[in-house]
């Protein structure tokens, strides 16, 4: 199984499920419950959330998903940045706990960066590790200047991912962050790795996949899953997609395969500004 290795050295599942737009339906509440279930049964064990998903409501979903099987789950949330002071970010967690129906996160992020100095968030990250609240914390949306800056804090160096918008279309980081990042043994964690269904209708992607067998979704999440250092987080929830998802891990691109991506999406010829969704 693919995997890819934080920097404590830990390995952790480099195919995982993303929770975002999820618990904001009651209705939707079952199937989503059955889906990460399901993605858990087919070893998509990484599962990411966060707090500003649904306001909460995601973290629920998972809560309910991962009861009698958080031992097989590596579970992700994050924290928004209004609520990232050294005080805000314990109390933030401690709430997000409640709500996973857990006692420890394993890897706990700063959504993206607000207005409480770097400082007082990973303060806040190391006090909560030293109480066993979570294992590890990292950054989301962070760009290179970002990281040069937590780099330069007290601490800055414990950070164990940047989850970034990373995918065929979207692939500034390329430039200079992602470089960086692999220099210094932290991973990527690819959002929304298929630009949110976007990218299986590309005209380009679709022709590719059906030369080499693939669905165009497994197509781009096979790219991605080819790069060290790389853990894509498709959400989905629904089972048949769960299943393609999932088959991706067995691809393996040539370079010229490869080179072939590249010629319909081209990677940056410049500094470019991080993108967000």
């Amino acid at each position: 199984m693919n995997t890819v290795r934080l920097p404590s050295g830990e390995q952790v599942a480099a195919l995982g499920q993303g929770t975002w737009y999820m618990g904001e339906d009651r209705a939707a509440r079952k199937a989503e419950v059955a889906a990460l279930q399901a993605g858990l049964d087919l070893g998509l064990t990484l599962i990411d959330t966060a707090e500003m998903y649904a306001e909460g409501g995601a973290e629920e979903v998972v809560g309910e998903a991962l009861a009698g099987r958080r031992a097989q789950a590596f579970l992700v949330s994050k924290v928004y940045p209004h609520n990232a002071s050294r005080a805000g970010v314990i109390a933030a967690c401690e709430r997000s706990l409640q709500r996973l129906r857990t006692d420890c996160i394993d890897l706990y992020l700063l959504h993206w960066r607000g207005e409480h100095p770097l400082a007082e968030t990973v303060a806040g990250f190391e006090a909560l590790r030293a109480a066993g609240k979570i294992r590890h914390w990292g950054v989301s949306n962070l760009d290179f200047a970002d990281m040069k800056a937590l780099w330069r804090v007290q601490g800055g160096t414990g950070c164990a991912a940047n989850q970034l918008l990373y995918n065929l279309g979207r692939r500034g980081i390329e430039w200079d962050l992602q470089p960086w990042l692999r220099e210094h043994g932290v991973p990527v964690m690819a959002y929304s790795p298929i630009e949110q269904a976007r990218l299986p209708r590309h005209a380009g992607l679709r022709a590719f996949a059906q030369k080499h067998g693939c669905t165009p979704a497994q197509a781009a999440l096979a790219w991605l899953l080819g790069q060290d250092g790389v853990i894509a987080i498709p959400k989905s929830a629904n089972a048949t997609h769960l299943r393609e998802n999932a088959a991706a891990r067995e691809l393996r691109f040539t370079p010229a395969q490869r080179a072939e991506l590249d010629a319909l999406f081209p990677p940056p010829r410049r500094a470019m500004p991080l993108e967000m969704l």
